[in-house]
């Protein structure tokens, strides 16, 4: 007990010099509408600490109490804030350096469930049948109900040659599938490109990294001669680098807003802009977007959008439009923290929205689904209960066979089957053509 007071002691020291440096006031209400002053709340706080650590059922540490709380506070602000401890620090250093050990999913938070963004093209997780807006409900016999991001995030990484079961829940899927993946390094080509019968560019970004605009230009480069037009394909793809969204806009713009972002804070508040010198401005361009589509993909479909630069065909986007900060609070360990959100240059806003197509136009075969998983967003904590406790009660799922997907291949980009069985694809090259006769 002794060493927990000095724990919390300390804690609490560092606290107070904090709330001094940071020269701020937290202010709240109670029920007689009087203002509490940051010293008294966090008074209340060590309350609470203390009452936990002498009467919880289970003995704590009052640094692990601590170490709780500070999780509960910010998966509570929302889905992207969290408290990285010293392994999921260093996991998340390592998957910056590009490649790692895992799936090839790029995982969020929507309405309380993990949910997939969109596979990484190539990767296990996209060659077993993963799709986007698949609900994670078991990571092999863990349930993820209640399990934070990064949580669900460390336990599917692992070693190489590994494999893992992933139990998901898919909208026009009557039972959850079972989907065994084995794990392999993530190396991810970001770009691949192809002219398409001899004057349509095919452009696909499968992620935002440090050489997609650099790609894109060379593309243009070497087929301007004959090309009259370019389909910027989005769909699935997660996000990435916020300067490479940037720069793949001011390929085609050459002035105004590209995005801005806004936060609390003034130094958060930043305009991008275009600029003039080596701008694309005379081909028509179309985007394909998706429901995986993410983060730095909606800034470029968006901002194009509002400059009336481009025609966005597909479906709506996942809507992921804040700045997260890594800030660390000591040694090897750190906060992720949103600090702002991004706003497209007519000022509305990406987050929980996502960008809208111009042209609404669904995948595949269009077929209303009678009997399946089909509820509203209330309801889905319960239903996913339900789910869970189907399958814990058998012990087993039929595994469903993958169906031969309608997804572009580096081998296969743009083949003409390929494109006769893409229905979003056939139509935007319609659109496309479209555009460049009226021009």
């Amino acid at each position: 007990m002794k060493k927990s007071s000095v724990v919390l002691l300390s804690f609490f020291t560092s606290l107070a010099m904090f709330v001094i440096a940071a020269n701020t006031t937290l202010e709240a209400k109670d029920d007689s509408d009087e203002k509490i002053t940051r010293l008294e709340a966090l008074k209340k706080f060590s309350t609470i600490v203390n009452t936990v650590e002498s009467n919880y059922v289970d003995e704590l540490e009052a640094e692990e109490i601590i170490k709780k709380a500070m999780n509960g506070l910010l998966t509570n602000l929302d889905a992207h804030s969290s408290y990285l401890d010293k392994k999921q620090y260093k996991e998340m250093s390592i998957q910056t350096k590009g490649e790692f050990g895992g799936l090839g999913i790029t995982v969020g938070m929507r309405d309380g469930a993990i949910t997939v963004i969109a596979p990484i093209e190539g990767t296990p997780a996209d060659k077993a049948g993963i799709e986007a807006g698949d609900i994670i409900l078991k990571i092999d016999e863990k349930s993820t109900i209640g399990m934070t991001l990064d949580e669900a995030v460390s336990i599917m990484r692992g070693k190489p040659n590994t494999d893992i079961t992933l139990t998901i829940v898919r909208k026009e899927e009557k039972k959850p599938l079972s989907i065994k993946i084995t794990r392999d390094i993530i190396k991810i080509e970001s770009v691949y490109t192809k002219l398409y019968k001899n004057d349509i560019l095919y452009v696909r970004i499968t992620n935002f990294d440090k050489n997609v605009e650099s790609s894109i230009r060379e593309a243009i480069n070497k087929h301007e001669k004959n090309m009259k037009g370019i389909i910027l394909d989005l769909r699935n793809n997660p996000g990435g680098l916020l300067d490479q969204a940037i720069k793949t806009v001011d390929l085609f713009i050459d002035k105004g807003v590209i995005v801005s972002q806004k936060g609390r804070n003034e130094s958060e508040n930043i305009e991008f802009k275009a600029s003039t010198p080596g701008t694309f401005k005379n081909y028509p361009i179309v985007i394909l977007v998706n429901g995986g589509s993410a983060s730095a993909s909606e800034i470029v479909s968006g901002s194009l959008q509002d400059h009336k630069r481009a025609v966005v065909v597909g479906e709506n986007t996942f809507g992921k439009g804040s700045v997260q900060a890594i800030l660390p609070i000591s040694d090897g360990e750190a906060i992720r923290l949103t600090v702002a959100r991004y706003y497209l240059p007519s000022g509305r806003t990406i987050q929980a929205v996502g960008v809208t197509p111009d042209i609404y136009i669904k995948q595949a075969k269009i077929e209303e689904v009678e009997e399946g998983f089909d509820i509203k967003e209330s309801q889905l904590k319960k239903h996913l209960e339900a789910e869970l406790e189907k399958i814990d009660g058998n012990g087993k799922e039929e595994k469903k066979k993958k169906e031969i997907k309608n997804e572009l291949s580096e081998k296969e980009i743009l083949q003409e089957e390929i494109v006769k069985s893409d229905y979003q694809l056939r139509n935007a090259l319609g659109i496309l053509r479209a555009l460049i006769i009226l021009k």
